[in-house]
């Protein structure tokens, strides 16, 4: 007996491939562009480079800017992360213990830095600190990032949370711990993944930020992207390149490393 072929289904299948495909090419094709370039031996970029050498990784060991920038948004993550994982935990606790509605508000006002468009949630933080009369400083840039960052760790908490068993709570308490004991011996272990996870988000979302950094930083708190885009427009300096490399290079790692240790996909969907 022939199959009979169902070509609405063929054609389906075959548009969503092709879909598929056109968006990895589009997500892949410009890392391993700027990969390549990163490599390059030349004075000039230009792709497809004619000559590859480390020249260019090399000189980012006397780039004396680039370097303070760089630390610059570190300490910048760093503070983010800690503060992120601080309120987010603690708002993802209240949030997922209740079932009043003032939590799904609350649930809502942590959420709501992803909606709003982060340039005018950037200039708006600039002016309302203007109005307090605080300039911009590295306070000022770490409460910026801390605002959209702190929905990332809520929202991977809330996710391990729910797949937390209630009854193991309740058995601590029952046997005589403490809230804090409960928390520290039992919850905790139990989230830490999703925990990492958010923290992980949240550091890569601050050290990669812009709109929010545009309007908070000032002269002596340059962070890496800003940084980065004033010498590519002014220059073109290959060192941009090759600091573009490091990044990427580095993030795979740490995804690599998140997903060995923390199951970091399952707390993306």
């Amino acid at each position: 007996m022939k199959r009979v072929v169902d070509w609405n289904e063929f054609s389906f299948k075959a548009l969503f491939w092709l879909l598929s495909l056109i968006t990895v090419v589009a997500l892949i094709a410009p890392v391993v562009v700027i990969l390549m370039l990163s490599f390059t031996g030349e004075e000039a970029l230009h792709f497809p480079p004619t000559s590859y050498s480390f020249r260019w990784y090399k000189a980012l060991l006397s780039a004396n800017e680039l370097q303070e920038s760089f630390i610059i948004s570190i300490k910048v993550a760093a503070i983010t992360v800690t503060a992120s994982v601080v309120l987010g935990v603690s708002a993802a606790l209240a949030i997922a213990r209740s079932q009043k509605a003032w939590a799904r508000g609350l649930e809502t006002l942590f959420m709501s830095p992803l909606i709003l468009p982060a340039l005018a949630f950037g200039f708006a933080a600039l002016m309302m600190f203007s109005v307090l009369g605080i300039r911009p400083s590295l306070f000022t840039l770490s409460v910026g990032h801390i605002v959209v960052c702190v929905p990332f760790v809520l929202r991977t908490t809330l996710a391990s949370l729910a797949q937390l068993d209630p009854a193991l709570l309740d058995c601590s308490v029952s046997l005589g711990a403490s809230d804090l004991y409960t928390f520290r011996r039992v919850t905790l272990p139990l989230i830490g993944r999703g925990v990492a996870s958010g923290a992980f988000i949240a550091f890569m979302s601050s050290f990669d930020n812009v709109p929010v950094s545009l309007f908070l930083q000032d002269a002596r708190t340059q962070v890496l992207p800003i940084y980065l885009w004033d010498i590519i427009q002014n220059q073109l300096d290959n060192r941009a390149a090759s600091a573009c490399g490091v990044i990427i290079i580095g993030t795979i790692v740490l995804m690599v490393l998140m997903e060995r240790f923390a199951g970091f996909s399952r707390f993306m969907k």
